[in-house]
């Protein structure tokens, strides 16, 4: 497996495995799928000096995992500080790439002028916790019944670590 920053040729695929978290409503908070069109922005945003968006590659080439590190808040004061996300395409689940991608993010983290790192993450989403809580971060907050999935109020758990 490859880590590497996203290429444009990637978005089609970024897109694909983000959307199929979509309809199991554990690990984004949209509710219907998203269009290349509507990532293009976000997309060409990902600068890999300061916002990366790197990919996991098999030795085919074939993108099977993704972590966007994204500006919190969008403040001046908040720069040393990041939310970092995380999708596994479904056929690559329980490989482990989520965990060697969050290592990457931790270990370039410092070069990237970071020193903490969060994850939003839905409280029923145990796996997603429990990956990050493998890495090292630690809850740092608790936003009850915040999102509604159909009919069902949800929690989100924020986790952080110092790097």
């Amino acid at each position: 497996m490859t880590i590497r920053h996203a290429r444009p040729s990637d978005i089609e695929r970024v897109v694909a495995i983000y959307n199929q978290t979509v309809p199991q409503r554990m690990a984004t908070a949209d509710l219907e799928p998203v269009t290349v069109a509507h990532r293009r922005a976000w997309f060409h945003e990902r600068d890999p000096k300061r916002r990366p968006l790197w990919v996991a590659q098999d030795d085919d080439g074939r993108v099977l995992a993704w972590l966007s590190v994204n500006d919190f808040y969008g403040r001046a004061a908040y720069a040393a500080t990041a939310e970092v996300g995380v999708y596994v395409a479904e056929e690559a689940r329980g490989q482990g790439l989520g965990s060697q991608l969050l290592k990457h993010a931790i270990e370039c983290a410092p070069k990237l002028g970071l020193t903490t790192l969060l994850a939003f993450i839905f409280a029923h989403n145990r796996p997603s916790i429990a990956l990050f809580e493998r890495h090292d971060f630690t809850l740092w907050g608790q936003l009850p019944g915040v999102a509604r999935l159909d009919e069902n109020e949800v929690d989100l758990t924020i986790l952080g670590r110092r790097v």
